[in-house]
């Protein structure tokens, strides 16, 4: 089977937009809101989950034939539990700060419903390769709507990006505020509706 054969770009686009994690099964929507009230925390745990459930979907599916069927979810939460820790201890010896303020957050990963659903779901049923695309296609399919989420939210709740100020101080000398309510979770709760919508009604369109 080729590389990119019409099967595994399927494995890897869908989760981007027409199966995405979030907007369209409704997925790991409670770490969605806890990080995303900066755009730095929201990239560094979009990309941990992508590089978690890349991985540890391969080694699922190398092992598939060797696992019995009755301990399978034990043996998923060891192998994620393992990646998990590395990852961690990565981000502690190299941003720290990031670490700090993803806090628990980054060790709640062992229980993504995304990433043990892709787990039973997929790795479980296919060879490697496939999965490892699977796996990439999810992750960035949940951080790209980290992004977004966290994009809006620092831009509007403090006025800067990446910790960065972009508006200007003559603007807040004319009167202008930062909006405090981005930094509460109901608001990226209601800015993850929007999303979804935005993605329904523009799918809905196009179908018709």
């Amino acid at each position: 089977m080729s590389l990119f054969s019409k099967q595994n770009k399927a494995a890897f686009i869908e989760p981007l937009h027409l199966n995405n994690p979030i907007m369209v099964q409704v997925l790991g929507i409670c770490s969605a809101l806890a990080v995303t009230s900066q755009l730095k925390p929201a990239i560094v745990m979009g990309l941990a989950v992508t590089i978690i459930t890349a991985f540890s979907n391969v080694i699922i599916s190398i092992i598939r034939n060797t696992i019995p069927q009755r301990i399978r979810i034990i043996v998923q939460l060891v192998v994620v539990a393992a990646l998990v820790t590395i990852v961690n201890q990565v981000l502690k010896a190299f941003a720290y700060d990031v670490s700090v303020q993803l806090s628990v957050y980054v060790g709640l990963i062992i229980t993504n419903c995304i990433l043990m659903g892709r787990l039973e779901a997929f790795a479980m049923a296919n060879k490697p390769w496939p999965s490892f695309l699977d796996g990439i296609g999810n992750g960035l399919g949940y951080a790209a709507i980290l992004v977004i989420v966290g994009l809006f939210r620092e831009f509007f709740g403090r006025g800067s990006l990446l910790g960065f100020q972009i508006l200007p101080d003559s603007l807040y000398d004319l009167g202008y505020m930062n909006n405090g309510m981005m930094s509460m979770s109901c608001t990226a709760l209601i800015l993850i509706g929007v999303v979804i919508w935005v993605n329904r009604a523009y799918f809905d369109k196009g179908d018709k």
